[in-house]
């Protein structure tokens, strides 16, 4: 037809999440205490988040890495169920010079139980383990929708692990992602605020932890899975948050 006006071709639709830029990852769970059997699982899920995100993953037991010339290589470092005391001075200093250097770190769980001794990881991780109940189901309550790691969460998620306890509250110095509704499970400690994730900058680089992921069912939860992704890219300078 002549005179017809032309419909607009269809748009099209919107990436369900904005590619991060690529980044490389040292996955360190060097244990001197307590080991945690779900630590391959873990190495596991973030080895494939890498592969499906555009990110490398180096995972390590070797306290050696942290040199400051290794270290310079990796955007962000992940403590996965590391336990005890797992670096010796000269490796705890290479650190400290990475963090403030812009690096970033990453803790899952166990890395609350770790490095009791050094200051400066005790402020980075946020808080230190205090205690924990039995494996069981708890409800936690959703602080922050718009940061990577819990956008995608309802306000509450409710799901199975093993809940810590913690010696200080976190809220004091971190920007609290989720908290634990003590109400929802037997044997938590520390009242009705009780915060199990949060972020912050600190010292010139930035900090994420998660007290989730002490089973091995963990790392194939979806919900887990994609809180994890959010702590890495946020960790590593891939994507924005305000954890201020």
């Amino acid at each position: 037809m002549t005179g017809a006006t032309a419909a607009p071709p269809p748009q099209a639709p919107a990436a369900a999440e904005e590619a991060a830029a690529p980044f490389d990852v040292l996955v360190f769970s060097k244990t001197a205490g307590f080991r945690h059997d779900s630590i391959d699982e873990g190495v596991a899920a973030l080895t494939r988040l890498g592969t499906e995100n555009d990110f490398t993953v180096t995972a390590t037991e070797d306290a050696g890495a942290f040199t400051g010339e290794n270290l310079s290589q990796y955007e962000t470092v992940v403590f996965l169920h590391t336990t005890g005391d797992v670096l010796d001075a000269t490796q705890q200093t290479a650190f400290e010079g990475y963090i403030k250097g812009g690096g970033g770190y990453m803790g899952i769980h166990a890395a609350a139980d770790t490095e009791y001794d050094w200051p400066f990881y005790g402020e980075l991780v946020g808080a230190w383990f205090a205690s924990h109940p039995a494996i069981q189901q708890a409800t936690v309550n959703v602080e922050d929708h718009a940061h990577d790691a819990t956008a995608h969460l309802d306000d509450q998620w409710v799901r199975n692990d093993e809940w810590y306890d913690y010696r200080a509250n976190a809220r004091d110095t971190a920007h609290v992602l989720a908290t634990l509704d003590e109400t929802t499970y037997d044997g938590g400690q520390m009242g009705e605020d009780h915060p199990i994730a949060w972020c912050q900058e600190y010292e010139g680089g930035r900090s994420f932890y998660t007290g989730g992921g002490h089973t091995a069912e963990s790392y194939a939860e979806p919900d887990f899975v994609r809180h994890l992704l959010g702590g890495v890219r946020w960790s590593a300078g891939a994507v924005e948050s305000d954890c201020a």
